[in-house]
């Protein structure tokens, strides 16, 4: 599995720039990042429901595989 992750980084990069970025005009990924890191994603009156988490890892996990890809790439080169 390490090596289909590592060998799977251009696969990875188009789905972050598509499903990632998605919509192009506001991603939803940033404003998901910006609500929990304002702290109102476990609290207030804007607390974030199960599908705005759900949202943020659709389009946080093709990022997230691609940074382990990235990192499993470079480390396997320094060895």
């Amino acid at each position: 599995m390490k090596e289909s992750i590592k060998k799977s980084w251009a696969l990875f990069l188009i789905v972050s720039l598509t499903l990632g970025l998605a919509p192009f005009k506001e991603p939803h990924i940033l404003g998901k990042i910006r609500w929990i890191a304002g702290g109102n994603a476990f609290s207030g009156d804007e607390a974030m429901t199960a599908m705005d988490w759900f949202d943020t890892i659709l389009h946080g996990m093709p990022w997230i595989l691609l940074l382990t890809s990235i990192i499993l790439n470079i480390l396997s080169k320094s060895k």
